[in-house]
């Protein structure tokens, strides 16, 4: 059986509008739809980086208590657990450097 789903911790972690802070987490294995839907959205339209936001949000199925993981949770992560959630994004895709969007 393939696993799809990977636990992954935050190096600063996610502070909520309650000073909360949420570390742990769950990503799943990204299908081909999650990268081809950010490109239909005028945000990525305007700012082709802006796709990483929408993938993270689609991909990433748990964060600490949080029930709803969305473009906003992923744009007030600490840029230390942006660029982590990346590298952790090719890493269990089997993606290298050189493939995009992400």
């Amino acid at each position: 059986m393939i696993e799809t789903e990977f636990e992954f911790n935050l190096i600063k972690g996610y502070i909520d509008n309650d000073g909360n802070v949420h570390r742990t987490g769950v990503m799943r294995l990204s299908r081909a739809i999650d990268e081809i839907v950010p490109m239909r959205d005028p945000r990525v339209k305007s700012n082709p980086a802006y796709a990483t936001v929408i993938i993270l949000s689609r991909v990433i199925t748990r964060l600490g208590a949080l029930d709803d993981i969305n473009p906003t949770v992923i744009e007030n992560l600490f840029a230390v657990d942006l660029s982590y959630l990346q590298k952790f994004y090719r890493q269990i895709n089997g993606l290298d450097e050189n493939n995009e969007p992400i």
